[in-house]
């Protein structure tokens, strides 16, 4: 038997046979089902080097999002690439270059593309760098000055899901907590477990109320909120506790500052506006009194206040995170076994995992010599935008002037927002070479296109420090056409250029799996067992870590000790009010949490506006897989599906398996309509991850795959976190009668002759 792993599962086979989930995974992910076909698709696989033509005619870019492509060899690729670099830092310095690799490329320790490249440009003098990630930036810049944590660190205590399986008594998942979302994990995954937590949780009785736009598959009860308007339900809770007398006072003495700050304005003596349940109930679509019920039933019940990743992919993303500590900071559970507040059940699948936490090595990437950085959702600002000024995390900084892209195994044209801005701000920079094993839209809009191997067609090794399997991956197929390895382009280029020793430093790939291993036997020295030798490994293909369950409680050892633990904020105790947030005098970040109307929002929608719900899809890992046969079979007519309630398709005009056009003033895309009676009757969900297919049709620009990024909008949440708002559209939709337009993403770009 051998083994492979994947960020959505892992997978036992035989040669020649099928990819099978692991036996020991209770919740096998639906994705792996598409995923062998994908990677063997020759029409999407990038099949051998290739070179746009009009890059080698030398038009710096100007038709780079709809050009062709000649096929080249590796010698001439490689060399062109290193021209590229080596003119770019000659003519510009190194801060003109940016290293883009954002993207879940491969499950494997050694294989993981943006280790590779970072370590290449790290040698080639350094790059320009982004911060923070798509998922969740506003809590990465937010958790520091609200917890005194970073976002890692506070994920590594999250309060175990089997201790809130056994001590809580009311979940409000203020996001909802869903299998679809809990598929994936960052570095691989060999089980999945929020969906049997849920279902035991069910079976003692705990009541999971879900505060969404749309009914989830884990709940007991839906609370249907206004989508956006989450920060006034949580605030109106937290003043009816507080109005009720049930508010724990003595916590939030102890363990919290600034919340005199904050409870003046919970009751309106700041702002002559109390946040009672009356005042949130017409802004959220809710009635008062389910708000004043739920604020009492929380008070009275062993609570957890658990906020969903997506919740903060919004305008004023880090208000809904500060309210929801709040809330929970009020009923004064915090520290305890299953209660308090969480951040990211259900959002991937280990968040609160009982799980030792090894820290397994990783390819060195060395150190970058180039300390210039941006925010990582604001790509398209700084490219339309270079010497331009931008506020972030109490800085003023300023965009650097990009002359070359280097991008590996990401796809910004999946997870950007606005990619109509996108395209435009990536005609800019000189250079734009990408190293993929799909004809990706990122990979269509390259100069330099150069093939790398699928996670299926070579050896890895699969070590997630939240996980408590390691596994040997083993080659399942042949590679396709002519790809390489990320590491053997990369050290063909470092040779190139003059450093190839230093990349390297004398050890092919079989050198470092054996440096690799060596260093992962010692960490498990240090904690208490052995692993053997690589070869012994390698024929097994599989190792499970002894004793592996290991719980924790988030913040339980300041709650036990809030002196000897003291938290690194600025009063050393969880800020309700942060005075330095406040400084800043941000009018899109206040002091202390605080409702504000997002620019798009149904509360002050026209009637024909509907919200744009674009979450995760159930098929693929973001755009991985699209061209798989599971992603395949759930379009319609070959297009994403957005899904309506039957009451609003019917006043639409419109039935299953129809054709919609969506569209605002950014953009619009074309998608088939399903019905969901568990989505607000104002709600559109469109799954994001379709691979982006903007076409010309009747004289106007449509994406016509049903990519939901042709329609977001592409600003900060906030100038604290800069982080994306892909929640916050407004959309419109019509029926569409029209021809269907034929794809253009279904086969490789158009060569030149």
């Amino acid at each position: 038997m051998k083994y492979t792993s994947s960020h959505w599962g892992s997978y036992q086979f035989e040669p020649g046979g099928p990819l099978m989930p692991l036996a020991s995974d209770p919740d096998p992910s639906r994705i792996g089902r598409g995923w062998a076909s994908a990677s063997q698709d020759r029409q999407s696989r990038i099949l051998r080097p290739a070179i746009r033509q009009g890059w080698l005619d030398g038009d710096k870019g100007r038709n780079r999002c709809g050009d062709s492509y000649v096929e080249v060899s590796w010698e001439r690729a490689i060399s062109l690439a290193a021209g590229a670099l080596g003119d770019t830092v000659e003519a510009h310095g190194n801060g003109a270059v940016f290293g883009g690799s954002y993207g879940w490329s491969s499950a494997g320790r050694f294989h993981h593309a943006q280790s590779q490249m970072r370590r290449f440009l790290n040698l080639a003098g350094g790059c320009v760098s982004s911060r923070d990630t798509y998922s969740h930036a506003a809590a990465e810049v937010m958790f520091p000055h609200i917890l005194g944590l970073s976002n890692k660190a506070f994920q590594d205590q999250m309060t175990a899901m089997p201790l809130v399986a056994e001590h809580c008594e009311l979940l409000l998942a203020v996001g909802g907590i869903s299998r679809r979302t809990a598929q994936i994990t960052s570095s691989g995954t060999t089980t999945h477990e929020v969906g049997p937590w849920l279902e035991q949780m069910r079976a003692k009785g705990t009541r999971i109320i879900e505060l969404s736009p749309a009914r989830g598959d884990g709940a007991t009860e839906w609370l249907s909120i206004r989508p956006g308007t989450d920060t006034a339900c949580l605030l109106a809770l937290a003043y009816e506790i507080h109005a009720a007398g049930l508010a724990d006072e003595a916590f939030l003495a102890r363990y919290t500052s600034g919340w005199e700050t904050f409870r003046d304005y919970l009751t309106g003596a700041a702002d002559g506006t109390p946040k009672t349940a009356d005042w949130a109930a017409p802004i959220c679509d809710l009635d008062a009194q389910v708000i004043r019920d739920l604020a009492r039933d929380l008070a009275g019940s062993k609570s957890m206040i658990a906020v969903a990743w997506g919740l903060q992919r919004a305008e004023y993303g880090e208000q809904p995170l500060w309210a929801g500590l709040a809330l929970a900071s009020i009923i004064g559970q915090i520290g305890q076994p299953g209660t308090g507040y969480a951040f990211g059940y259900g959002s991937t699948t280990p968040v609160g995992r009982a799980a030792r936490l090894i820290p397994w090595p990783s390819m060195p990437q060395g150190r970058n010599p180039v300390d210039d950085y941006i925010p990582v959702a604001r790509i398209a600002d700084m490219l339309l935008n270079p010497g331009g000024a931008y506020k972030y995390d109490g800085e003023t900084r300023i965009y650097p002037d990009i002359k070359l892209i280097w991008w590996t195994g990401g796809n910004p044209f999946h997870h950007h927002q606005d990619l109509n801005r996108l395209e435009e701000a990536w005609t800019r920079p000189d250079t734009v070479i990408v190293n993929d094993h799909s004809w990706t839209a990122t990979a269509r809009r390259a100069d330099i296109v150069l093939p790398a191997t699928a996670p299926l067609e070579r050896e890895d090794i699969l070590m997630n420090r939240r996980d408590p399997t390691l596994l040997w991956m083993s080659r399942y197929h042949a590679p396709v056409g002519d790809a390489l390895d990320d590491h053997e382009i990369f050290a063909r280029l470092s040779q190139q250029m003059g450093f190839g020793d230093a990349f390297t430093e004398g050890r092919d790939t079989e050198g470092w799996f054996a440096w690799l291993w060596e260093r992962s036997q010692e960490v498990a020295k240090t904690h208490g067992f052995a692993l053997p030798d690589l070869n012994s490994f390698r024929a097994e293909g599989r190792f499970d870590i002894p004793d592996a369950a290991e719980t924790r409680i988030a913040l339980g050892d300041f709650v036990a000790d809030p002196e000897a633990n003291a938290l690194a904020t600025e009063s050393g105790r969880i800020t309700l009010a942060n005075e330095w947030i406040g400084a800043l005098g941000l009018p899109n970040c206040p002091g202390h949490p605080t409702w504000m109307e997002p620019t798009e929002c149904l509360t002050r929608a026209q009637p024909d506006e509907f919200h744009l719900v674009s979450g995760q899809p159930d098929t693929r890992l973001h755009s991985q897989n699209d061209r798989g046969s599971e992603a395949l079979a759930d379009k319609i007519k070959g297009r994403e599906a957005a899904s309506f309630h039957p009451d609003t398709a019917a006043a639409l005009g419109l039935v299953a398996g129809n054709m919609v056009r969506l569209y605002n003033e950014r953009g619009a895309c074309l998608a088939g309509v399903r019905l969901n009676d568990g989505l607000r009757r104002d709600c559109v969900f469109l799954p994001t991850g379709a691979w982006f297919d903007p076409q010309t049709v009747n004289g106007a620009r449509l994406e016509v795959h049903g990519n939901p990024n042709a329609l977001t909008r592409d600003v900060g949440c906030s100038e604290l976190s800069q982080g994306n708002t892909a929640h916050s559209c407004l959309v419109r939709a019509e029926k569409w009668t029209g021809v269907v337009p034929d794809l253009t993403i279904d086969t490789p770009p158009v060569k030149a002759s």
